[in-house]
């Protein structure tokens, strides 16, 4: 049994020293060297005196983020990343919840950080990492120890006090002590932060490395950032396996045929993105100028709704990729249930979000708190190993959300409520309708507004859309990239939902907002209703 996620890196570094684990557009990293740069700045933590303390991570997206990661894991600290280009009032609120013990940087961005709310202490990357660390040659900063193998050194006569109390350290650690926390948008505008510890991720990974058979001969192109929770199955897939993660240039993602080139060159089997990045390229058919059918073996997507109209052009192009769509927040470390799509689907047909994970049970409760039956719709719920310890430094919001099983009243047992709505087919899959939140009430009906935007989705001529409700003027607004008159749109989804359901007023954007995690900013939609 593992308690710390650094066990795989061992492993990995053991099994594949000179192979390269992460790569990003300047610098690649082999695991010998990733586990002995992770491991120097893990002792620097730990002679520090840190133990299952919060270690901020604020660098420009790439390898050194992902080494930083591994040095706070292994010291038995947690890691929270703080995005460069975060806005200075967000980043304020997360330091403000969060309370670093230390901030990873750089000497350069240091300075950046200098503007906000932290007189605590910093780690230099390039002053505990000099450039031969982790290429064999013994480095003055890692106190003698750090040698081709990463543990010992002759010299020492063993292994060094450094080493010796970073392994005490570890030794301490539980798998039910935090891994990492991931600061979500909380409805009060202060962050959430969301923690998730060692067990949850070694299960999850587990299963994704099982399900989808990864091995070290698979290779990973990583397109969601590191403070967004889909990242996790690059990375932790990467370390446990013996992969390869590249991490795509964020700029490629405006450019469908580059990127799909990118993927080509570095030949890069496995993507798992939000599905705004797939219907981008599906909309703009770079599959006619790059062919992938000898290239990509998986396409992976989970963090909004994937259209079947823009995934039936995926599969057109590449009928012999597995295709897999995961659902979950944040808070149930990354999805909880999944569907692999095994059978055709028409344009105007949601896709399945599937069954629950192996370890992990889905509960659909009405709103007595009940099991559903039929096909009445209620809120997804769930239990197992992959929840979140709750929100951190936030008891109030995490009562909120992590509550008694309704259906245990003999022992404590948490839930999570999602706040999704979802209900069965005849299948017995499951369907995402839209969020508790998205529900709304609109002349005297109760109606899901995923339902339209699903609808709205079949149409040819849209890309993305998205419905929202003014609450003032009572009218559902449906926002789209095209120029499509009302009537035309209501009379083309007419036999796809209900009268009541239909659109009241249609508003045309030039491009459709897309926040910092890839997915459509309802936020900034929402400005165009207040005006």
């Amino acid at each position: 049994m593992k308690a710390n996620v650094t066990y795989w890196l061992d492993e990995t570094a053991a099994r594949f020293p000179d192979k390269t684990a992460y790569a990003d557009e300047n610098k690649e990293i082999t695991f010998k060297k990733l586990r002995v740069q992770a491991r120097v700045i893990a002792c620097e933590l730990t002679e520090r005196g840190l133990f299952k303390k919060p270690v901020a991570i604020f660098l420009e997206k790439g390898v050194d983020v992902l080494v930083s990661f591994m040095g706070a894991a292994y010291s038995c600290n947690f890691y929270s990343p703080i995005d460069v280009d975060m806005p200075g009032s967000r980043v304020n609120k997360i330091l403000e919840v969060l309370e670093p013990a230390v901030v990873i940087t750089t000497g350069d961005l240091r300075e950046v950080f200098s503007a906000y709310d932290y007189k605590g202490e910093f780690l230099l990357l390039e002053e505990v990492l000099p450039e031969d660390a982790g290429t064999g040659e013994t480095s003055a900063s890692a106190g003698g120890a750090e040698t081709e193998a990463g543990e010992t050194d002759p010299a020492d006569g063993g292994m060094s006090a450094r080493e010796a109390a970073l392994e005490a350290a570890r030794r301490k650690g539980i798998d039910t002590d935090l891994l990492y926390v991931l600061f979500t948008s909380g409805s009060t505008g202060v962050p959430k932060g969301v923690t998730i510890n060692h067990r949850a991720v070694i299960d999850y990974i587990d299963w994704v490395t099982e399900t989808f058979a990864i091995t070290e001969k698979d290779s990973f192109g990583n397109q969601a950032p590191f403070y967004f929770d889909n990242s996790i199955l690059d990375i932790y897939s990467t370390l446990k396996t013996g992969a390869t993660t590249y991490i795509i240039p964020k700029t490629l993602f405006a450019q469908p045929v580059p990127l799909l080139e990118y993927l080509k060159e570095k030949k890069i089997n496995t993507i798992f993105w939000v599905p705004s990045a797939l219907i981008v390229v599906a909309k703009l058919k770079a599959f006619k100028n790059v062919d992938l059918s000898d290239t990509l073996r998986r396409v992976l997507f989970c963090g909004e709704v994937m259209p079947n109209k823009q995934l039936n052009v995926w599969r057109r192009f590449l009928p012999d990729v597995q295709y897999a769509n995961l659902y979950g927040p944040t808070e149930i470390t990354d999805a909880c249930t999944y569907y692999i799509v095994d059978r055709e689907f028409s344009d105007e047909e949601p896709l399945p979000i599937g069954f629950p994970m192996p370890n992990t049970d889905i509960l659909v409760l009405n709103e007595k708190n009940e099991p559903v039956t039929g096909e009445e719709s209620g809120e997804l719920c769930v239990r197992g190993t992959s929840l979140s310890m709750g929100y951190y430094k936030n008891p109030e919001k995490t009562r909120e959300a992590f509550v008694q099983n309704p259906l245990n009243q003999a022992v404590p047992e948490l839930i999570y409520r999602t706040g999704d709505v979802v209900k069965y087919n005849e299948r017995g899959e499951i369907i995402y309708l839209s969020r508790k939140d998205f529900q709304i009430k609109h002349m005297g009906h109760r109606i899901e507004l995923g339902e339209i935007e699903t609808a709205v989705s079949s149409l040819s001529e849209i890309s993305l859309n998205c419905c929202l409700y003014d609450e003032k003027r009572q009218k559902i607004v449906l926002f789209i990239e095209e120029e499509l008159e009302k009537a035309y749109i209501n009379e083309k989804i007419a036999h796809l939902v209900p009268e009541y359901m239909l659109p009241n007023k249609v508003v045309r954007v030039e491009k459709m907002p897309i926040n910092a995690n890839g997915k459509i900013d309802r936020v900034k939609l929402k400005e165009y209703i207040a005006k």
